[in-house]
């Protein structure tokens, strides 16, 4: 590219102002140590974003400027107006959704992507991102214990795809067309998929993309009584159900490690029933399967070998920056013949060969990024023994406020705790105790579950607005439970324990505000939450009954 003449601070210079090497080099290392100074400090932010909605807009220019601004200008917008904006994911004190790890080796990884700014469609288009790719899915493959059936070497293969929403979709529209190539096409409205009432939503969007009737998608109860997970006698059930009504069962999703409750679907036995009506079974361990790289929780995933394909996001706990889905098929020609497109103008003598593969016809999109690059990086940085450690490192942390939660007797676990995820709330039982230490009608035995799930969402608000630390909370079984979930980078012992003193901070704060100090059978009328007043007998315990609740 030639040098253009280009204006800054009022004066003319001759070079190339996009890609200038000494320029991007100056430039380079004022971000980076912008983001280094973030990371040294980034304890210090509130963890959850402070600011109201559309505060942005009140603080930029109303049209984009005409001419260039200096990067330190930009970056100190940037400290003053993005910084506060943000919910800090790195974040030690971060324990909210699922944890979106960093690490040195992912971000200059990603870097390093960005830089080279490949877009490798086809081998052709970038032989180095396709092969690289095809060796770090089978590495990773290998630290799973994958069935070679999975492996390039075994007729399988994997792809890096950005999400698990992205996963699921390829998989159901591939299971779709090799099912439809038999059945015909006028059967679309006869297909039925399969999932919990605890799988991701991305199951039901993606069914819904791939033209799955919405009353065709089957979300089958997983009860508390299984700790979740979905049964197969449930599951023969529902399938037989559908065969009986004439329906076709097209596809399961099971899930390894719920959003939820970190809920383990039982792998081995639904794939047996799925096997029964000639099933796609795909297994979402978006979460759970980073763990899975580790010996001692492999178990989780037994069974894999009757599935279909199998999913983990690394983005989530295996320190390799968003976006990065892992997802393994068998049957790789299932992916090429529902996908695949091939222009004239894409055509070469490599794909022709059939001796390459070409990723684009692996996925919904065309064009791809390098995300092999950053993986490529993580995995030879810190090698698979540390990566191993850092999960069991994790893990131990949530145990340890498992731990804390015990030795309270205010709390309860809602849910085992398989991974590095603790749900947990205050008890009925506590709620009662407390609240009623006082009251007239204090050996009355009953707290309405409306009324615990009230004070759970409080404390978890109260929590979450003081900065200090975040979680998130699920509503199962109509029980509302706050989300632990150790997973960040930079968490350290001290933080789990430091949360765990600020949860109790704010149970002591709400349950205070709550004592019943009603010196007669609680007839005077009251407020309660919402603004509502109710009367209910006297024989059934609850806070909706004709006491002030302040």
């Amino acid at each position: 590219m030639e040098n253009v003449e280009s204006r800054q601070n009022g004066s003319i210079y001759k070079k190339n102002p996009l890609l200038d090497p000494e320029e991007f080099r100056r430039q380079g290392y004022m971000v980076i140590d912008f983001l280094t100074e973030y990371y040294r400090n980034v304890e210090k932010y509130p963890v959850r974003s402070q600011v109201e909605a559309g505060y942005l807009r009140q603080r930029l220019p109303k049209s984009a400027p005409n001419n260039p601004e200096p990067m330190d200008s930009i970056l100190r917008d940037v400290q003053e107006d993005i910084v506060p904006g943000l919910t800090h994911w790195q974040s030690p004190n971060y324990f909210a959704y699922f944890p979106s790890s960093a690490s040195i080796a992912g971000i200059l990884g990603e870097t390093l992507a960005a830089g080279f700014d490949v877009v490798g469609f086809n081998w052709m288009s970038s032989p180095a991102a396709t092969e690289l790719e095809t060796i770090v899915i089978d590495w990773l493959g290998q630290m799973l214990s994958l069935p070679k059936s999975f492996m390039f070497s075994g007729n399988g293969g994997g792809v890096l795809l950005g999400t698990t929403c992205e996963a699921i979709l390829t998989t159901i529209v591939a299971a779709r067309d090799r099912v439809l190539d038999r059945i015909g096409r006028e059967n679309l409205d006869k297909l039925v998929v399969y999932g919990s009432d605890q799988t991701h939503c991305s199951f039901h969007k993606s069914a819904k993309i791939a033209g799955i009737l919405p009353e065709n998608i089957r979300k089958i109860k997983a009860p508390k009584s299984s700790a979740f997970a979905l049964s197969p006698d449930s599951l023969r059930l529902a399938m037989e159900a559908d065969v009986q009504a004439g329906l076709v069962p097209l596809f399961l999703c099971a899930t390894v490690g719920t959003t939820s409750t970190t809920a383990v679907d039982p792998i081995g036995l639904l794939c047996g029933v799925a096997k029964e009506y000639d099933v796609w079974v795909h297994i979402d361990a978006a979460y759970a399967g980073n763990a899975c790289i580790c010996p001692e929780f492999r178990h989780f995933i037994d069974g894999v070998e009757g599935a279909d394909s199998f999913s983990f996001n690394a983005h989530k706990w295996f320190f390799t920056t968003l976006d990065c889905c892992c997802l393994w098929v068998k049957d790789p020609d299932a992916l090429v013949k529902a996908l695949s497109t091939s222009p004239e103008y894409l055509r070469n003598k490599a794909t022709d060969s059939r001796q390459v593969v070409d990723y684009k016809d692996w996925q919904i999109m065309l064009s791809r990024r390098f995300r092999s690059l950053k993986l490529w990086l993580v995995l030879r940085s810190y090698g698979v023994n540390n990566l191993r450690n850092f999960i069991r490192n994790h893990i131990d942390m949530a145990a340890l406020f498992e731990g804390l939660v015990a030795k309270d007797e205010r709390f309860e676990m809602v849910v085992p705790r398989f991974f590095a995820m603790v749900c947990f709330r205050i008890s009925p039982t506590a709620i009662s105790k407390h609240l009623y230490s006082n009251c007239h009608h204090h050996n009355l035995k009953y707290v309405q579950e409306d009324f615990v799930n009230s004070i759970n969402s409080e404390l978890l608000e109260s929590i979450n607005a003081s900065g200090r630390t975040y979680m998130t909370h699920a509503i199962v079984d109509g029980v509302f439970l706050i989300r632990f979930a150790v997973g960040a980078s930079l968490t350290e012992h001290r933080h789990v324990i430091n949360a765990w003193k600020i949860v109790q901070e704010h149970a002591n704060g709400i349950l205070g505000r709550r004592l019943c100090t009603c010196s007669t059978p609680c007839e005077r009328e009251v407020s309660v939450p919402l603004g509502v007043s109710l009367k209910l007998p006297l024989n059934v315990i609850t806070p909706y009954a004709n006491i002030t609740w302040s």
